[in-house]
């Protein structure tokens, strides 16, 4: 499959799905760590506190805050932006919430709580002044808070005062995180103060759970690297891809350790076998680019800073990728403040910003990757995504078309902006796309093109072009069988035309086999059960499909439908009301609507259950 590969962060495995158990114990702790944070809890009391001051907006006296959160206006007065500080933080809004917060804390400047959040907030909102500007203060009254011991001790790291720095990193306090940051930290301060003995004999007091030996032994590496001791910098590097050889920073920099060995060969292979799995990286393109034009590969960590903004990279990259928004976003801009040349620290900031639904904050930090990056290409495609994320469609499309007229061959631009197409249901338009980078292909087969064919089946299907798109799912098949989602929408478009039953129903069942809890498939095989007039059959699986899907109109349709035909009348009137409540559109709304007033066998229905594929879903 043709798929968009994020860069990785040094430390978070290739699977796209699950936890790295290395990085669970570091995320398990953000609580113990975070001074201040609001809860749940008390952002359903702002809520309510707002609601009760609202009639208050009208009073005389009350000034309307000139920055709004969900359409309302805020007094300018403590409790009005601390509730609206409280709001914004429940929305995932960091900016809003910073700015609020820091608008109470002007108001009562010796409110522990207001500083606490306002540091933390401006910290992962990137506001490094007004952040450094507070950590004295936050110190203060929270001598051991971990975040501001880091700001402070990364305040020092830049000016070079590493003796300063290393005192303030060895204060902080948080359990395991704050352990591990400590000693990386200020590993990196020795070594910046040419102590690189100690840096080392500092890294190996470092114990705690398994994860820490891969941050551990590959920061060695680096600091050994810097220092021009490259034999016993390659050792850590191997040790540290025997425990993670899924890990992108230290593929590449084992692999440019072995190069400079002169093991040209071993470099390459340890490249090769992460692409396989990895489906491509620019980076490691970049390094293989570089290794085999023979050139020597410059040390990853040039300075103690750029080494401790790795530190803080790796780590705020593998906490956000056990979630949380805040806190993985200081260390990322507390990498950035250190290193700004650090672009793969902007990747998972972007991404951050795209979890939590700031798509606009997104573009604006992926739009910092310099245009000579390796990481640039892949950085337009996610540039554009996101436009797209903000119903900003023609941007996208422009965006993503400059890339295909430059690059007919690239496949991730092509698949980038068709699913953009056929998403907004512009299929024709996105047919064309796909067949432009099906053009492009040659000669070139197997598995990795089959979504090209298949995507542009569905768009062909839902533009009444069934020979093409049938010739297109076949193919697909041909390049990879047993596909699940190929399977069903091949199967359901047989049953749904009365063509192929037996194979049709074999290949929708065969689907379901292969993905159980896909609420999709399964309701694909109750309906096929439906189309083929065995109701009793149908409705478990119907009734499975909404146990999976409970939030799609269709399926819930398709039950009602189901439950009519065995005479379950009454649960089938009360399945199509909920289908219609469900946000129901088009031919869908009008057949449920009809079938309201008189019933199942006076109403015509003939909604593609495929359109829920062409939807993207």
């Amino acid at each position: 499959m043709i798929s968009k590969q994020p860069v990785r962060s040094p430390f978070v495995r290739r699977e796209a799905a699950g936890r790295n158990a290395r990085q669970g114990g570091a995320a398990a702790h953000i609580a113990s760590s975070t001074n201040g944070s609001s809860s749940k809890s008390s952002f359903r009391l702002a809520r309510i506190a707002l609601l009760a001051i609202l009639p208050l907006l009208a009073l005389p006296g009350f000034a309307s805050a000139d920055v709004n959160t969900d359409d309302v206006e805020y007094p300018q007065t403590l409790s009005g932006n601390y509730l609206a500080g409280v709001i914004a933080h429940g929305d995932h809004d960091i900016a809003k919430a910073a700015e609020f917060f820091a608008r109470a804390l002007k108001q009562d400047s010796a409110n522990q709580f207001l500083l606490g959040r306002t540091f933390t907030l401006k910290l992962a909102n990137g506001e490094m002044e007004e952040a450094m500007g507070l950590t004295k203060a936050v110190l203060a009254v929270a001598p051991d808070n971990l975040l501001g011991r880091l700001a402070s001790g990364v305040y020092d790291l830049k000016k070079r005062s590493y003796s300063s720095a290393r005192k303030n990193f060895s204060q902080a306090t948080g359990g395991p995180l704050a352990q591990l940051s400590d000693k990386l930290l200020s590993a990196w301060a020795l070594a910046g103060a040419n102590k690189v003995d100690e840096a080392l004999a500092l890294l190996n007091e470092l114990h705690g759970p398994e994860w820490f030996e891969t941050f551990r032994t590959y920061h060695a590496g680096l600091i050994l690297d810097m220092a021009n001791r490259r034999k016993e910098a390659a050792e850590r590097f191997a040790a540290a891809y025997k425990t993670d050889s899924a890990s992108l920073r230290i593929v590449e920099a084992h692999a440019r350790a072995l190069a400079l060995a002169g093991d040209k060969e071993g470099a390459l292979d340890v490249l090769n076998t992460f692409d396989q799995t990895a489906n491509g990286s620019p980076v490691i393109a970049n390094t293989r680019k570089l290794i085999e034009e023979g050139r020597k590969p410059a040390p990853l960590a040039t300075s103690p800073q750029a080494g401790a903004a790795e530190v803080l990279y790796g780590i705020g990259a593998a906490l956000g990728r056990d979630g949380g928004d805040e806190f993985p976003a200081a260390y990322l801009q507390l990498a950035l403040y250190l290193d700004p040349k650090a672009s793969l620290a902007l990747i998972p900031l972007a991404q951050l910003f795209q979890q939590i639904g700031d798509y606009g904050r997104a573009v604006e930090v992926l739009e910092r990757i310099p245009e000579d990056s390796p990481l640039r290409r892949g950085v337009e495609i996610d540039i554009a995504l996101n436009y797209n994320a903000l119903d900003k469609v023609d941007e996208a499309r422009a965006h993503l078309m400059k890339l295909i007229d430059a690059d007919p061959s690239n496949l991730e631009a092509v698949v980038a902006l068709g699913n953009v197409l056929r998403g907004r249901k512009i299929f024709a338009e996105a047919a064309d796309v796909y067949t432009r980078g099906i053009n492009s292909l040659g000669d070139k087969t197997g598995r990795a093109y089959w979504s090209l064919y298949y995507f542009r089946g569905i768009t062909l299907e839902r533009t009444d072009r069934w020979e093409e798109a049938e010739a297109d799912f076949l193919k697909a098949l041909e390049l990879y069988p047993d596909q699940p989602m190929v399977l069903n929408y091949l199967g359901y478009s047989w049953v749904d035309k009365g063509m192929h039953l037996d194979k049709a129903l074999g290949m929708i069942e065969k689907a379901v086999e292969l993905r159980p809890s896909d609420g999709y498939i399964v309701d694909s095989l109750g309906w096929a059960y439906f189309k083929l007039g065995r109701f009793e059959d149908a409705v478990p699986e119907l009734e499975r499909a909404v146990e999976l899907r409970p939030e799609d109109p269709t399926i819930n349709d398709h039950l009602g439908d189901a439950y009519w035909k065995v005479g379950r009348k009454l649960e089938a009137t009360f399945q199509w009301n909920h289908a219609r409540d469900l946000n129901a559109e088009g031919d869908t709304l009008a057949t449920i609507e009809r079938k309201l007033k008189v019933g199942l066998e006076n109403a015509t229905n003939d909604v593609k259950a495929p359109e829920r594929a062409a939807n993207g879903k």
